[in-house]
């Protein structure tokens, strides 16, 4: 099968685009929740009652000078909200509101209600001389129990998720997004700690089912017919995991039939990371959204912990010890 050509050892997954801000919420926000106007407001509401267990808030990983950790301050939440906006702003070609262009940082309402997991550089260089930390790389993790109190998940704003969570009422949702890596940090290394960092939090936390936006460059559907196609027929959720877009937003993905696809063609034309998804088992929704904003068009990506290649789990280890502190 096509998808098993994917299921090569997670070493290969290092590609210097790897972590091109392609699993992100892409909508801007649900009706109801305005953006941060005033951005100090926003820092200042970093619940930490609604964070992690303590036992998560030290060290999760180390590689080298790489450190691996979930946000504790304001202050980092700050520098994760100012590197996102330097790679979806400044790097790639994201559409700021005049707040973001304001502060020069990327930020919304679910920043304050989020998990946002880091790799820190402490050997990076200091604007000044010498050594300063540094972050380099983040994701954004929001739990169905938090989501829950908060009026749902981000990405709700652009797939059905209800039937989903409905036919799975004992399961525990995790939402990622507004992932994004310093360009010169694009690396295996990198990519594996934030990864061992998920799976750390995905066992901490006994989470059942991931899912989250991944975006593929472009908004023109026929320009796009071949990668949505190839999802569609080769890598679709079953019922069980169904999630289609919205109607008032929903692009088919079946362009082209089964038939007229060339695979080698397809996956070339794919972003690394949905790439990567595929390989470790995960499994798309029905449509795609035009998110207009980040220049991009969004799949659902959704990957039950179950579901996971074995060959992952065991190379990160069952109990995350590969990267252990």
């Amino acid at each position: 099968m096509i998808i098993d050509r994917l299921r090569t050892p997670l070493a290969k997954l290092a590609n210097p685009s790897l972590f091109h801000p392609a699993l992100r919420h892409s909508a801007q926000s649900f009706a109801s929740l305005k953006p941060f106007v005033d951005q100090r407001k926003g820092f200042g509401v970093f619940r930490r009652h609604e964070r992690s267990e303590l036992r998560l808030n030290g060290t999760l990983g180390r590689s080298g000078s790489l450190e691996v950790r979930l946000a504790t301050s304001a202050r980092d939440l700050r520098r994760a909200q100012r590197l996102r906006y330097r790679v979806f702003y400044e790097e790639m070609s994201a559409v700021p509101s005049k707040a973001a262009r304001l502060t020069r940082l990327d930020a919304d309402r679910y920043d304050a209600i989020c998990d946002h997991l880091l790799v820190i550089d402490h050997d990076a260089n200091g604007r000044f001389g010498g050594r300063r930390p540094q972050i380099v790389g983040t994701y954004r993790l929001l739990r169905q129990d938090i989501a829950a109190r908060h009026g749902g998940f981000y990405t709700q704003d652009e797939f059905d998720l209800g039937p989903m969570l409905a036919r799975h009422p004992t399961a525990r949702f995790l939402e990622l997004g507004r992932s994004c890596v310093m360009e010169p940090y694009r690396t295996k290394k990198t990519v594996e700690l934030l990864w061992h960092g998920i799976w750390a939090y995905v066992r901490q936390h006994r989470i059942d089912v991931m899912f989250g936006c991944a975006s593929i460059e472009g908004t023109d559907p026929a320009s796009l017919a071949l990668p949505l196609s190839f999802l569609h027929h080769n890598a679709s959720a079953d019922d069980a995991w169904r999630v289609a877009a919205h109607d008032k937003c929903r692009l088919r993905l079946d362009h082209l039939p089964a038939d007229c696809i060339d695979p080698r063609l397809a996956l070339r034309a794919l972003p690394p990371l949905i790439k990567g998804y595929l390989r470790v088992g995960a499994r798309f929704g029905a449509g795609a959204v035009v998110d207009r904003q980040f220049n991009t068009t969004d799949v659902l990506v959704i990957l039950p912990v179950s579901q996971i290649d074995p060959r992952y789990v065991s190379y990160y280890g069952a109990e995350g010890e590969r990267y252990a502190a």
